[in-house]
Order: C-alpha cells, then structure tokens, then sequence
C-alpha cells in the first residue's frame, strides 16, 4: 500500500484543531453547558397514560399551571412519559402532577415514581464527574509513560484533552442538555480514542525499532498507513451504531448516542492528525525507543 503523507498535513491539521479549540473554549465560557437534572436539581416524574400521551397537550397543561420550564419526553413506549421539574419544586411533586394531569385527560394516569434531586447533590455529581475525567486522562498518562516514553504519554493525553474539549464545546454550542448519560459517554470517548491511539503508537514504536534509515515524519506517516483500514473500519462500524441508537433509540439515550458519534468522530481524527502531530512536535527520535544493545552484540540495520 502505498504510504499516505498524512504528515504532510501537519500545519493544516493544526489549524483545524486549534479554530475548534478556540470555538469550544469560547462558547464554554461565554455560554457555559446547558446542565441537566441530574446537575442543577430537580424533580422527576414518571407516569403512564393507558392510551397514546399526547405530549404537546402536556407540556401546555403543566405550562398553564405554573410549571415553567418542565421538560416532558417519552420512556420507553408512547404511554410512557417522562417529566423533568427545575428547582423550586419539592419531592412530593409527583402526586400534584398526576393530579393536575388525570383532570386534563379522559383516560387513566398513573405515577410510577418520583425523584427528588436536592441542589446540593447536583453540585456534588458535577464536582465527582470532573474529578473522574481528570482521573481518566491522569491514569492515561501513566500507564502510556510506562508502556511507551513520557513524550507518547504527554501526546496522548493533549490528545486526550482535545477530544472532550471540543465534545463538550459541541453540547455548549448547541445548547444540548448535559447530563449523567453524556458524562458517561465522555468517558467512553476517552477510552475509544486511547484505544485508536495506542494501537498507531504501537505500530510507531514498531517501526522506529525496525525501519533504521527513515526519519521521524516518514516513519509516523509509514505507521499511520499501516493502522488506517483498521482505524477507519473500526470508526465506521462503531458509527453505524451510534447513529442506529441516536435514531431509533429514544430520547431517553438521544444525548448519549450524539455525545458518542461527536467523540468518535473527534477522537479518530485526533488519534491520526493530532496525537501524531504532537509527538514530531515533542521531538520523539528513535532514541527515545531504541532497545538498549549488550555489549559485544550489534544489532543489524533493517531497511523496509
């Protein structure tokens, strides 16, 4: 296979980056998340309609009653309804809100359970979920240092970083609700790109080892074509998938499914242009690889 200059893109690549970065960053500060129950507090209903829910005729009935800002979604079946109430409501909303909706609908409704989630916790789960990405990318960089070199270690978690940045500048930009399910898909994002980038930094380390007389750039492009069917057909399966469950899932599951399709798309991209990028920016040579040789031995020069 003829090998792709893929280095050759190295300045364009990080410029794409780097608008990204400013753009994500920006609209983090200047718009922030759009952070959900699980995060601010609030109450959560679930009931069950015994006919199709109507739910357009729900949010005006819990509207015109004074529950501004109420988020209404289906769960599961189209009788099954699921209502998200900002703070400012108690967690013996559920009865009041049956109530309130049994009298606006000829059928049956019935609760299913109530969820009370106090301002304090909400704050204590968005604390614990920053604490555990920065655990993750922390972890990443000592286990890559260990089974690698400290400048493959420091590319991997830049690389990292980049991904869950512009990710979560994309819920920020879009204003999409940030939530435990989007959390969680972050943190599979991380392990999804770690997974990409190890595998190309294993073909590198292979190929500094053997190919003896090319030089850096040749030798990340020569690796980078040797992991490319692997890395896209990986990404492209993955992908069908997530679009699959962002499709068809529900709305349930919708944020998690795009958190997902965002950062694998992100992450592949990182783990070909930017992961690589940053180790010819750090200098990596093959003396930082090299197998040290006994004396009295001499290792042959391989050439590919």
């Amino acid at each position: 296979m003829k090998t792709v200059n893929f280095m050759g893109l190295r300045k364009l690549a990080l410029a794409l980056s780097a608008l990204l970065l400013i753009a994500a960053v920006a609209s983090l500060f200047t718009r922030q998340l759009n952070w959900g129950l699980d995060f601010t507090g609030g109450t959560l209903v679930e009931v069950v309609y015994s006919d199709t829910a109507d739910l357009n005729a729900v949010r005006a009935t819990l509207e015109s009653e004074g529950y501004a800002g109420a988020v209404v979604v289906s769960f599961g079946t189209d009788r099954d309804v699921l209502i998200r109430l900002p703070q400012g409501h108690g967690d013996d909303e559920g009865n009041a809100v049956v109530k309130l909706l049994q009298d606006n609908y000829d059928g049956a409704v019935e609760l299913r359970r109530t969820e009370f989630v106090g301002p304090q916790v909400g704050d204590e789960l968005r604390e614990q979920g920053g604490l555990a990405m920065l655990l993750a990318l922390g972890l990443v960089m000592i286990y890559i240092a260990f089974r690698f070199q400290f400048k493959f270690a420091a590319g991997a978690v830049l690389a990292l970083m980049h991904d869950v940045i512009i990710t979560l500048g994309f819920f920020s930009i879009t204003g999409m609700e940030f939530d435990l399910t989007v959390l969680a898909a972050l943190l599979a994002v991380i392990g999804y790109s770690l997974n990409d980038t190890i595998v190309v930094f294993d073909r590198i380390r292979e190929n500094f080892r053997t190919l003896r007389r090319s030089d850096t750039v040749e030798i990340i492009n020569i690796s980078l074509t040797d992991t490319l069917g692997r890395t896209l057909v990986t990404s492209l399966t993955t992908l069908l998938v997530l679009v699959a469950l962002a499709l068809f899932g529900g709305e349930m599951i919708n944020s998690f499914a795009i958190a997902l399709i965002v950062g694998v798309g992100i992450g592949t991209y990182s783990s070909i242009f930017v992961a690589s990028n940053l180790l010819v920016t750090l200098g990596v040579s093959k003396e930082d690889l090299m197998i040290p040789v006994k004396e009295g031995e001499e290792q042959e020069d391989l050439v590919p």
